[in-house]
């Protein structure tokens, strides 16, 4: 049941409730506030008080359980009362003087969040509030309509960590003001320098709405190293100055380095040897997958442990893996039995967060309907595996996949997982992730790929990964119960209305089953296939039992076998091409983490000629190959520091470097070769 709004007699004289009509007097404005519940609104309560008083003090309205009321957060009384479940409630509105700010005052009995708050003026929203846990929130909004103008800039594809090279630049363009946005510039720099500009037209944003904009001139970032890139709007509909300078520009923190070579032709009839990078001693007990953090300077990797139903899985984390220096962290969350329980893989997406695919039927373990799905965390340790409310330290967790057999990512907060109940092929957008410890899911969408049953393991015990391809077209799928891998064009298929084989038991935002996408086979008669990774046009696959590691030709179709790893192991899971080029591989009895070497696998060198001039120089030259090549050209001190790397312009490259007089050695990498090496001479 809904609660009466509570308003003190002594306010209704400075603010003037008025709910039957829609005009206010002069100097005040309409104020409404919507409220979003989630699969528990009776946990839920508010107040709307005078920025910076207490619960009850001034309150101007309140809603939901008042059994909760202002000392209720996080006891978990559970008192029925309130609100129902996924609902959506509007509350006022109220005639309230312009330029006056409150406070909207948000306990959660549980202490895990979900409600959404939406606060409009003069029918235009002007926040939008998620509370992710409900322990005493506060959520301020001023009643001042929105400016005409006010375009910002609220997202980008751009991640902490991108290989040098020119990257496609793509921002979310929203509008918070109340004009019709038309046109507009949109701009970006770098570092402080010149401002690239893109003109955009035959837009339409209304109040609230937004848009995804690919910039026409890509950012240059041919040296390693960090950056700050600026983005912003200006120029609205045509010549019109944004209102709100504050929030105009986006700012992103890049760093810039290289990215992982594709060597793995190097490894075809080579001589190998298994080397172990972490064991029992580090806290590696039946590891299922392991994937390296995205930022892949920080060589760091993560393993994830299978653990049991009852206590769920954990993570070792391994700094400098591989290296002299490496150590490591094994973590648990406290919460692991519901939100990592059996988990098969482990994927990190490029913002930082990673998400793993639990592989049991219910995560709530109670012998009732399957209820489990992926789950997203955080990659920091301050905040992964660390006490959050009650509700462990997930940041979000879908429950729509039971057993749940391998997980890659794609963007951001979506993720693709292989669903062992249903025989599905699921995409996972997270969204906007509900906070460590919350609960609320109802911005996710979920899309079946169900053309096709694929199988897992009928002894639960065989992983089955996947993997997205470099352009993000292709999601390659390990088939294990079908001893094959597919492949999935992800830009193809559409919603044609069909039911979803497993139920929907939670509300999220959509659900939908995908069909008439293009699927092809890309290899078949394998014998108990688990782990995956694809570089280019190689695949490498992983035979659990055998544990050999194949190497695949998928620059056509079906692929070609080029060779096989014989491991001299016989449980191996995952597999994945770490940021040396190298092979990683988990195995499950050994509990074992190993690195495949060879002597092959050196630096080898690029056949080329490389002639530098003028040389002596002055700082400017001129590189020239005798053949076009899509290279770097990296240029080093007498220390071997890396002093600049530019990308391969053509068979002639013009660099100029800002240095002290001095010899510097130019050479050429591709793929993880390099050429000879060039002395210059800067006078």
């Amino acid at each position: 049941m809904k609660n009466k709004k509570s308003l003190l007699t002594l306010l209704m004289s400075i603010f003037l409730l008025n709910v039957a009509y829609s005009q206010c007097p002069t100097g005040e404005v309409e104020v409404t506030i919507v409220i979003t519940t989630d699969d528990y609104g009776y946990e839920g309560y508010w107040e709307a008080v005078p920025t910076g008083n207490a619960c009850g003090t001034g309150t101007i309205a309140s809603g939901g359980n008042t059994a909760v009321g202002c000392g209720g957060a996080g006891t978990q009384a559970q008192t029925p009362g309130g609100y129902a479940n996924n609902q959506v409630i509007t509350e006022g509105p109220w005639c309230l003087p312009a330029g006056t700010c409150y406070d909207i005052l948000y306990k959660d009995d549980w202490g895990d969040g979900g409600f959404e708050f939406k606060v409009l003026v003069n029918g235009y929203e002007v926040e939008n509030f998620l509370g992710p846990t409900g322990l005493d929130e506060v959520f301020t909004f001023c009643a001042n309509e929105p400016a005409p103008y006010d375009l910002l800039v609220s997202s980008s594809n751009l991640v902490n960590y991108v290989a040098s090279g020119a990257f496609d630049l793509s921002a979310t363009i929203f509008n918070n003001g109340t004009t019709l946005i038309t046109a507009y510039d949109l701009n970006y720099s770098v570092d402080g320098g010149a401002t690239q500009t893109h003109t955009v037209s035959g837009s339409s944003l209304g109040n609230t709405q937004d848009e995804s904009i690919a910039h026409s001139i890509p950012v240059s970032l041919t040296v390693n190293g960090n950056y700050t890139i600026k983005i912003w709007a200006d120029n609205l509909n045509g010549a019109n100055t944004d209102a709100n300078n504050a929030n105009d520009t986006l700012t992103v923190s890049v760093e810039v380095g290289p990215g992982t070579p594709n060597i793995i032709d190097q490894y075809i009839n080579a001589t190998v040897t298994m080397e172990q990078v972490a064991g029992s001693a580090d806290q590696v007990n039946l590891p299922t997958d392991l994937d390296f953090h995205p930022t892949l300077t920080n060589n760091e990797l993560w393993v994830c442990n299978k653990g049991t139903e009852g206590s769920g899985g954990s993570t070792v984390t391994i700094y400098d893996a591989g290296l002299a220096s490496q150590t490591s962290i094994y973590k648990q969350d406290g919460n692991a039995w519901h939100f990592m329980s059996l988990p098969t893989g482990i994927a990190f997406s490029e913002n930082g967060n990673w998400a793993n695919s639990p592989g049991v039927f219910d995560a709530n373990h109670d012998g009732g309907a399957p209820f489990t799905g992926p789950s997203l965390w955080s990659s920091d340790l301050t905040i992964y595996a660390q006490p959050s409310g009650g509700n462990g330290s997930h940041l979000d967790m879908l429950h729509l996949s039971p057993e749940c057999q391998g997980i890659c990512a794609e963007k951001e907060n979506v993720f693709w997982v292989f669903d062992g109940y249903s025989g599905d092929i699921v995409r996972y957008d997270f969204a906007e992730d509900h906070g460590p410890g919350a609960s609320y899911h109802g911005d996710a969408t979920a899309i079946r790929y169900a053309d096709d049953a694929v199988a897992k393991d009928p002894a639960g015990n065989v992983v089955s990964h996947m993997i997205l391809d470099g352009d993000k077209k292709w999601l390659y799928v390990v088939d294990h119960g079908n001893q094959r891998v597919i492949r999935i064009d992800i830009t193809t298929g559409s919603d044609q209305g069909g039911v979803p084989q497993f139920p929907m038991n939670e509300t999220i935002a959509e659900y939908d089953v995908y069909t008439g996408y293009t699927q092809e086979l890309v290899a078949f008669g394998l014998d108990k296939p688990a782990g995956i990774d694809v570089i280019g046009n190689r695949m490498i696959v992983s035979e659990h039992q055998t544990g050999e590691i194949i190497l695949y030709d998928i620059s056509s179709m079906p692929a070609v076998e080029l060779d096989r790893i014989n491991t001299g192991y016989n449980t191996v899971q995952g597999v994945k091409i770490g940021p040396n080029g190298r092979i990683w591989f988990v195995d499950q009895s050994s509990h074992g983490v190993y690195k495949i070497e060879s002597p092959s696998l050196g630096i080898t060198e690029l056949s080329l000629e490389v002639a530098i001039y003028p040389n002596p120089s002055s700082g400017s030259m001129n590189v020239i190959l005798n053949e076009a090549i899509d290279g770097v050209i990296e240029v080093r001190d007498v220390q071997g520091r890396l002093i600049q790397s530019t990308i391969v312009a053509g068979q002639t490259t013009q660099i100029e470097l800002d240095v002290e007089s001095g010899t510097y050695f130019v050479q050429i990498t591709k793929d993880g070769l390099k050429s000879k090496t060039k002395s210059v001479v800067i006078q």
